[in-house]
């Protein structure tokens, strides 16, 4: 077991946040993937070259009036959440003009509080585990 000796915090890259998002099902076609339905892809990943902690995940919902969008959004989220180490800070958002209520979706998904009570919602998160479990 070697020790990392430098103590800098690990460096996470934009294939290994696709791999942690690829695999999350779609909450309408369980059977696909956000990745096979192209909602999200590896160039959609940037990083803040002036803050490396901080990362910004883009999605294109499937359709402009995708009514899925904020829980796919939220899907995302959590699943960053859960993997990454607290250091990162998150924004995710719709793809500009691939939604009709983009601006809207884009404050509910970073709006940590909002975030939070739609996690208390236990018939949410019945659905948002399903799509994580992939």
């Amino acid at each position: 077991e070697e020790e990392d000796e430098s103590n800098e915090p690990e460096q996470i890259d934009q294939d290994e946040i696709f791999e942690l998002i690829r695999s999350i099902s779609d909450p309408e076609h369980r059977n696909m993937t956000l990745e096979q339905l192209a909602v999200v892809s590896a160039p959609q990943i940037t990083f803040d070259p002036q803050v490396p902690d901080r990362l910004t995940v883009e999605f294109t919902p499937t359709v402009p009036h995708c009514g899925m969008s904020t829980f796919i959004g939220l899907s995302i989220r959590v699943r960053l959440l859960r993997s990454l180490p607290q250091r990162f800070k998150v924004d995710v958002r719709v793809k500009p003009g691939s939604h009709q209520s983009e601006h809207t979706l884009n404050k509910q998904l970073n709006d940590k509080e909002r975030v939070a009570a739609a996690l208390e919602n236990p018939a949410l998160v019945e659905v948002l585990e399903q799509c994580l479990s992939t």
